[in-house]
């Protein structure tokens, strides 16, 4: 061989050299967040911060980032929490009202990923289908399908590796909503829409809507449609606990025009999580004296005239399903003035011309909304295997409301049901920096909660009766009777477990690459 043929060769095998390494550092990493919504944003300031050695990226499915706030764009579209807690704490909101609109909470989480860099992170129209954890490598491979800037081209699968995989991608069905049919849907002249897919073309002024549902979808289209539209029904089943609050927090006016702004901030989100926090554990604790105040606060504001007992008064005690804020009273003042009304029944069918009732009654319509809730998708779909034995959550217990038993090194952010999803968001986003830095500290390559043979799991993972829960039921892990098992949804509690709480209790198991592969393998023969 020449020396000429001699340096080719060279080159071509430093080429070669080159872009393997090149395709490795662009595929592996220490941590995949996946989802750039208000959980994967939190996720990735974390990282930064607190493990700023750490490789991450973060992998979402669609082509824009802001997750919830970006799919919802249904008229009215609002938070259901306040915006001091709702925000970051590392990012205070600076909007002038606590419960806001949709669509500026999109441009807070925008502009909150931009100034902290973290946008160049991100990884559009890249979706999770899979992920397969090798014990002898300690690391996930995670199968995604990449899709083209305009969305025309087939999607291609690419792999990825990474350390430790954190789920960011909330916990319900982004492509399709919760839609029954009903008899002679098929007949109806008019329009049918679901408020999670929002048409950009659909015309309401001067028709007759009709909204079925009764959630935080349903309270917050009847007030944003009725100015326009001819006149809004809101049909219900069943009655739901609605709450009027005030769209500004006078309480965070004062104290932002008295001092400097992280500090009234920080007071303002410590007042709100501790108000929260006891007025969930009253509503527990005496439920009739609560449901009372509910009904009578809603009574006092929609009229004498109104029939309270039909349309207002729940069969459940108050949480059982999440209450349903209104700011400023806005649906009970639609109603009130007679733009929009309450109808509590049931549909026996579709007419050419709308809806009829079990009671006999018709409701006139031009447009259905069908605002009849969320499908829940668990890790945004994603399967989950480990040595290539695929797992079921469902099969799993919820450890500290984030991990799973049995899983290593997999986290996911799932939010608080009686209070701001970010709150639990960054708890968990703060915890999952601790248990990194652990592991790295001490040369420990997986961490993996392992359920003790006494915690059977026979709760279930979310403590509501709300339909789209009950309808997930077997998708979702359990829950166990004692901590770190149980998820008492209580901020105060997780505060002191997941930020300042041992990361060494008795439950979560820290193991070398080695070690690991001997337990899957005994785990393995037991099972046999």
């Amino acid at each position: 061989m020449t020396p000429a043929t001699l340096e080719r060769t060279a080159s071509s095998h430093d080429q070669r050299q080159r872009a393997a390494r090149t395709t490795s550092s662009e595929t592996d990493y220490d941590v995949l967040i996946v989802g750039a919504g208000l959980s994967g944003v939190a996720a990735a300031h974390y990282l930064q911060t607190q493990c700023p050695s750490a490789r991450f990226t973060i992998l979402e499915s669609r082509k824009t980032m802001g997750g919830t706030w970006d799919l919802f764009r249904y008229p009215g579209v609002r938070s259901d929490s306040d915006m001091f807690t709702l925000g970051y704490s590392f990012r205070p909101w600076a909007g002038d009202k606590a419960i806001t609109e949709g669509g500026l909470i999109l441009d807070y989480i925008k502009d909150t990923a931009h100034a902290l860099g973290i946008d160049s992170s991100i990884r559009f129209g890249h979706r999770v289908v899979g992920a397969d954890w090798n014990s002898s490598e300690a690391r996930w491979t995670v199968r995604v399908q990449r899709s083209d800037a305009t969305g025309t081209a087939p999607a291609d699968e690419i792999r990825y590796t990474c350390s430790f995989l954190y789920m960011c991608s909330g916990y319900y069905d982004y492509e399709e909503g919760h839609a029954p049919r009903w008899a002679d849907m098929e007949k109806f002249a008019g329009r049918i829409v679901h408020p999670q897919h929002w048409p950009d073309d659909l015309a309401y002024a001067g028709k007759r809507v009709v909204v079925i549902g009764s959630g935080a979808t349903a309270v917050t289209l009847v007030p944003a449609m009725a100015p326009e539209a001819a006149h809004v029904t809101m049909l219900q089943r069943s009655p739901t606990y609605i709450l009027s609050l005030p769209a500004r927090d006078a309480i965070a006016d004062k104290l932002r025009s008295w001092l400097p702004a992280k500090l009234a901030h920080r007071l303002v989100r410590t007042k709100n999580v501790l108000l929260t926090t006891y007025l969930y554990h009253r509503s527990r604790r005496k439920p009739e004296e609560t449901k009372r105040l509910l009904i009578k606060a809603a009574a006092r504001q929609l009229g004498p005239d109104f029939d309270v007992a039909t349309h207002m008064t729940p069969k459940y005690n108050p949480w059982d399903q999440r209450l349903c804020l209104v700011p400023n009273g806005d649906l009970f003042k639609t109603v009130r003035s007679g733009s929009a009304s309450i109808v509590t029944d049931e549909i026996e069918r579709f007419t050419e011309t709308g809806l009829q009732l079990r009671s006999g009654k018709r409701l006139d319509a031009d447009i259905v909304v069908s605002a009849t809730g969320l499908k829940v998708k668990m890790l945004g779909g994603a399967t989950v295997s480990i040595d290539g034995r695929p797992v079921s959550l469902s099969d799993t217990v919820s450890y500290k409301g984030m991990m799973y038993s049995g899983i290593p090194n997999l986290a996911s952010s799932f939010g608080y049901t009686n209070a701001s999803w970010t709150l639990k968001a960054e708890l968990i986003a703060q915890y999952v920096c601790r248990l990194i830095n652990h592991m790295k500290s001490h040369g420990y390559d997986s961490c993996v909660p392992r359920l003790p043979d006494d915690e059977a799991g026979a709760l279930p993972a979310v403590d509501l009766t709300s339909g789209y829960i009950q309808r997930a039921a077997n998708i979702l892990p359990r829950q166990g009777l004692h901590k770190p098992w149980n998820n008492p949804q209580n901020y105060l509690r997780d505060l002191a477990l997941l930020k300042f709480g041992t990361l060494s209790d008795g439950a979560m198991q820290f193991e070398r690459r080695e070690q690991s592969a001997t337990v899957l393998e005994q785990t393995a023969q037991v099972q046999s």
